[in-house]
């Protein structure tokens, strides 16, 4: 379908799902991760229904040049709008030159000025230059990635002695069991752990069925790492694969055997069975500006970390602030909420929050 056309570009949308151009040109671009992939873009159509969409300046039937991926998000609750793309820590534009960028940014904007989405909110992670001050920073990240090209041991030494390489060796002394897979009885445990995390942080948890998505999506891209105690888990964290990066998605512990440390000692494996497949790169993803405890302990994993500044169109406003304020007096009400509560309301909420 064709969206927009100028004398100097023509923008396209295609189903990257339906249209083979798009798995193609995901594989063999730089900057592709995880999050532009088919097995992405397919559990998060068959959790949220959204429906995933591209636009692209290479017309039907030629091959891609260039592509930003992105899902019209519909919801009474928290409006009308786009995203590129709903939970992902981040999503590149895969564009080569400046006229292509343009182009499709001229496109989004074109959504909210003559389609009546409410606004267009990117992800990339590359700083969008002030030629395109229209779209506006709207929330600030730090993403941490650690560098696989390095030798084991000297990754190892990269690590916080105290923090970090200490608890990996009394994980050891401890005998932690450890399983790495991707069955349904991983999952399930790691679930029941992820439950007990979110509840512990007074946070809904995502529902079951985007976990199952994810695992039916990528299949053997999909590893879930599980640490335990006795019989007792410890610690879990799911990661998936894409070409030759690793991307740590979600983590979850015991806080009562917390001192044993079965999170750094799953974090060591995983970063040397990726070394071991020979990946690139371990992607510990993003971090809230202000979340200071996680940022300290991807510091001391010896990630390498950059800011990424999520942009919109238009400018956050008063409107956007006032519904601030109320998310954080739902924060305060989620504070009292039981677990069995709390995952109800996870299943209704995150169709919406994208």
């Amino acid at each position: 379908m064709q969206v927009a056309a100028k004398a100097e570009a023509v923008v396209y949308e295609l189903d990257p799902l339906s249209d083979t151009r798009w798995d193609d040109f995901v594989h063999a671009h730089p900057q592709a991760s995880v999050f532009h992939s088919t097995n992405w873009l397919r559990a998060l159509r068959d959790t949220y229904g959204y429906q995933p969409s591209v636009l692209c300046t290479s017309a039907p039937g030629k091959p891609l040049t260039s592509g930003w991926v992105f899902c019209r998000v519909k919801s009474w609750l928290t409006g009308n709008r786009i995203i590129s793309l709903p939970f992902s820590d981040h999503c590149e534009a895969l564009v080569d030159t400046v006229e292509e960028r343009d182009a499709i940014l001229q496109s989004f904007k074109g959504f909210v000025e003559t389609q009546g989405w409410d606004y267009v909110e990117l992800r990339p992670i590359r700083e969008m230059d002030r030629q395109n001050s229209d779209f506006q920073a709207c929330a600030t990240y730090l993403r941490h990635v650690i560098d696989l090209s390095k030798s084991s041991d000297a990754l190892f030494r990269r690590f916080h002695k105290d923090c970090i390489q200490r608890k990996i060796r009394r994980a050891e002394r401890e005998s932690l069991s450890y399983e790495v897979g991707n069955s349904a009885a991983l999952l399930s445990s790691f679930y029941k752990l992820f439950v007990m995390t979110r509840c512990r942080f007074h946070m809904p948890p995502q529902p079951y069925i985007w976990f199952e998505q994810l695992a039916a999506a990528f299949g053997d891209q999909l590893q879930i790492r599980l640490a335990s105690y006795r019989g007792r888990p410890a610690a879990a964290m799911l990661t998936l694969k894409d070409g030759r990066t690793a991307l740590y998605k979600y983590g979850c512990t015991d806080i009562h055997l917390n001192r044993l440390g079965g999170m750094p000692f799953l974090f060591w494996r995983a970063i040397e069975e990726s070394k071991h497949e020979q990946l690139e790169s371990f992607d510990l993803g993003r971090s809230d500006i202000d979340n200071a405890g996680l940022i300290t302990f991807k510091d001391r994993l010896g990630a390498e970390s950059e800011v990424v500044r999520y942009q919109k169109f238009p400018a956050p406003g008063q409107g956007e602030r006032v519904a601030k304020s109320s998310r954080g007096l739902g924060r305060m009400l989620l504070r009292f909420m039981p677990e069995r509560g709390l995952r109800i309301v996870g299943r209704a909420l995150y169709p919406h929050i994208a």
